[in-house]
């Protein structure tokens, strides 16, 4: 190489998963779950039909979409990279697996620079975008301290969006596509102990255990999870008393994940959409080795305290 050259950038850049945006009922009955309840913090309204989210320690404007409809599920879920020209290599790549790509200008979406949107697929909506509107996380970025005002922090005590698990057909080819496009890797899968069937991929761009995973179901576009972190297993445990306390829909009381080896507590929100609180887990490196789990050991691969299938847990989506 010439000493004058830049030295080659790998091509990916996603950092996390940025924004998820799911329909709703009742917009009034929404801000009563995620903002009173769940402690989210409404930052923004933009059409009658929407209001934007984000959790306390997030320095971006919003990270949860809620569009007023009549069916639940997933509109969409956006990943941030670290750079605007990120978005033109993604865009070829995705062509080159002859995926349609729509360049979305700045500012179509609240704060957002310009976006490129695309389908999985499994029928998924996927965004990408590199820059966001930040109103910070309640604390100052020069001598920030390490916890902000009283008040700040509620309900849940929600830290950050931190997956989503989406449900339909063809999702080795959702796989294939995340990794050798966006550069994803495959922390862990469940496979069918007879036939190797793909039937759940876990995929992360951090150290996370996963940022996004899909589950097979007989129809496309499905949606199963969105799920935010908390600091503690103690802080599920509040979650899990306030939940109690509201009478909110519980699809799986606290219990542990053998996949990603996360504390969990799986609800409803009041559409139906599932919601995760989430904490735990391992530290993923790109170079560790995928998981593979098999149906002979499912109740541990789903709920490792009880060794349990939940029935719903595997077949409600919206």
């Amino acid at each position: 190489m010439k000493s004058n050259e830049e030295p080659d950038m790998p091509v990916t850049g996603i950092m996390r998963v940025g924004e998820v945006a799911i329909r709703v009922f009742d917009l009034e009955e929404s801000r009563q779950h995620y903002d009173k309840r769940m402690g989210l913090i409404e930052t923004h309204q933009g059409d009658d039909d929407k209001v934007y989210y984000k959790c306390p320690d997030e320095h971006d404007l919003y990270s949860l979409v809620l569009r007023k409809a009549d069916q639940p599920g997933i509109d969409y879920v956006a990943f941030k990279t670290a750079r605007d020209s990120d978005l033109d290599d993604f865009a070829e790549r995705l062509r080159a697996f002859d995926i349609e790509v729509e360049h979305v200008p700045a500012n179509t979406y609240p704060a957002s620079g310009r976006r490129i949107k695309f389908n999985l697929p499994s029928g998924h909506e996927i965004h990408v975008y590199a820059e966001k509107e930040q109103n910070g996380n309640g604390m100052p970025l020069r001598n920030p301290g390490t916890i902000p005002d009283e008040g700040y922090i509620r309900g849940f005590r929600t830290v950050r969006l931190d997956h989503c698990l989406l449900g339909g057909t063809d999702i080795d080819a959702n796989a294939k596509i995340m990794m050798e496009v966006f550069g994803f890797t495959m922390s862990e899968k469940l496979v069918a102990h007879e036939n190797e069937m793909s039937l759940a991929l876990f995929l992360t761009t951090s150290n996370k255990p996963h940022d996004i995973a899909f589950v097979l179901q007989p129809e496309g576009n499905k949606f199963h999870h969105v799920s935010f972190l908390l600091d503690s297993v103690n802080d599920l445990y509040h979650a899990a008393d306030l939940i109690g306390k509201y009478n909110i829909a519980v699809d799986v009381a606290p219990n542990r994940h053998g996949v990603t080896r996360g504390a969990t507590i799986y609800f409803f929100d009041p559409s139906g959409n599932r919601n995760e609180v989430f904490t735990g887990g391992y530290v993923h490196y790109p170079d560790t080795p995928t998981l593979v789990w098999d149906t002979t050991e499912l109740g541990k691969a789903t709920f490792s305290q009880d060794n349990t299938v939940r029935p719903s847990f595997l077949e409600v989506l919206t």
